[in-house]
C-alpha cells in the first residue's frame, strides 16, 4: 500500500494533482486550480475527494475551493501565514507540521518568496514533493512577496532532500526555464541534457513532470546560486549566494 499520484492539466498551464492513499481510499487535491478538471480526474479514477491541501493564496491555486468543498465536504488544509487571504480553510499548518491522508504523512515545509506564506508538502516515505510555485523544473516562482535571502534558504532546504525525490510543481514552465538557464550556464552538461529531454517531451505533447530532484540540483541555476560559475557570470565572485540568487531571479524576470 502506498500513495498514487494522478497528474492532469488545469487552466492554461497549471498542473492538477490528486493523491490517493491506497490503504484507506482517502484522496486529496493538491491545490484547487480548476473545479472541472479536478472533477473529471476524480471520475476517471473512480475516487472521491476527501481533502484539499493548499500551498499558497494565488487565485490559480485556490479558485475551486468553494465549489469542491460544497460538493464533497472536503477538509481544506492550508498555510497559517496566509489564512487571511484564503477562504474556506479548515486546518492551518506551518513549517514543521505533519498532516495525514489516511496512512500517508506529509511534512509541511515553509518556502517563502513567491508568497510570504508559501508551503510545500513532502511525502518522505514515498519520495514525493509537491512544490507548487516554490520550485519548478529548471526554475523557481517569481519572487512576488519575499526577499532573496529567505527564498534562497527555503530552496536550500528543498535541495537537501534526497536525490531520488520526485517533484510535482505547479506549472508547465520547463521549456522556457531551460532557455533562460542555458543563457547563463551554457557549459552545464546536465542542463543541456535536460533541455534536450524537455524539448523531446514537449514535442510529443507530454508533460515534463514529475522531475527528479537529483537531476535538477545539477541543472537548475536557482538551486546552484552558490556555484562559482554562476557568480562569475554576474560578476559577483565571492558574494553571498543569496545575492547571486537575486541576480539570477532578476535575470529571469527580464529574460
Amino acid at each position: 500500500m502506498g500513495l498514487i499520484v494522478d497528474v492532469f492539466s488545469a487552466r492554461s498551464d497549471n498542473f492538477g494533482y490528486l493523491v490517493h492513499d491506497e490503504a484507506t481510499g482517502r484522496t486529496a487535491a493538491i491545490d484547487a486550480p480548476e473545479a472541472a478538471a479536478i472533477r473529471e480526474a476524480l471520475v476517471q479514477r473512480g475516487w472521491t475527494l476527501t481533502d484539499i491541501f493548499i500551498t499558497h493564496h494565488h487565485v490559480d491555486h485556490v479558485e475551486a475551493i468553494p465549489e469542491l468543498k460544497a460538493a464533497f465536504g472536503a477538509r481544506v488544509v492550508g498555510p497559517r501565514e496566509e489564512a487571511d487571504k484564503i477562504e474556506g480553510l479548515d486546518e492551518l499548518v506551518g513549517d514543521g507540521d505533519v498532516i495525514t491522508l489516511g496512512e500517508t504523512s506529509f511534512e509541511v515545509m515553509a518556502t517563502p518568496g513567491h508568497t510570504l506564506g508559501h508551503v510545500v508538502f513532502y511525502d518522505r516515505a514515498g519520495g514525493h514533493l509537491f512544490s507548487a510555485d516554490a520550485l519548478f523544473s529548471l526554475g523557481v516562482g517569481r519572487m512576488f512577496e519575499g526577499t532573496p535571502g529567505p527564498m534562497w534558504a527555503g530552496l536550500k532546504r528543498l535541495r537537501d532532500l534526497p536525490d531520488e525525490t520526485l517533484v510535482y510543481c505547479g506549472h508547465e514552465y520547463t521549456q522556457s526555464n531551460a532557455r533562460f538557464a542555458l543563457s547563463i550556464d551554457p557549459d552545464n552538461a546536465a542542463l543541456k541534457a535536460r533541455a534536450a529531454e524537455v524539448d523531446s517531451l514537449r514535442a510529443a505533447g507530454r508533460p515534463t513532470i514529475p522531475f527528479n530532484l537529483g537531476a535538477d540540483k545539477k541543472a537548475n541555476p536557482f538551486l546552484r546560486a552558490d556555484a562559482p560559475e554562476l557568480a562569475r557570470h554576474y560578476g559577483l565572485e565571492g558574494a553571498d549566494p543569496a545575492d547571486v540568487f537575486a541576480a539570477i531571479r532578476k535575470g529571469k524576470d527580464n529574460f
